[in-house]
């Protein structure tokens, strides 16, 4: 039997948070093991090919090889562009002072 790690799978949305532990074969991509975790059935509407993902808060391809314990995170769209936030919390600034 193949050596196997155990990884967890996380997304949060607005109504819920998605986390799953799951252990997959020594060699498993970011990509095989977000498929074997069920999550893109369990949340309709993530697309791979446009969300980034990453490990612990770093954007990471797909190809990218796990280790042990890694938590993968699938990241959601932009709701607001931050450079427009931060232009209008400095003219709020700046018209509160």
């Amino acid at each position: 039997m193949a050596e196997s790690i155990v990884v967890q799978v996380c997304h949060a949305t607005a109504q819920h948070a998605y986390l799953r532990e799951l252990a997959v074969p020594l060699g498993t991509t970011i990509e095989q093991a977000i498929a074997l975790s069920g999550v893109l059935v369990d949340i309709p509407g993530i697309e791979l090919a446009q969300q980034p993902v990453g490990l612990y808060g770093k954007k990471k391809p797909l190809d990218t090889v796990l280790r042990a314990h890694d938590r993968i995170e699938i990241y959601r769209p932009l709701v607001a562009d931050p450079k427009d936030s931060r232009r209008r919390r400095a003219l709020k600034k700046d018209g509160a002072g």
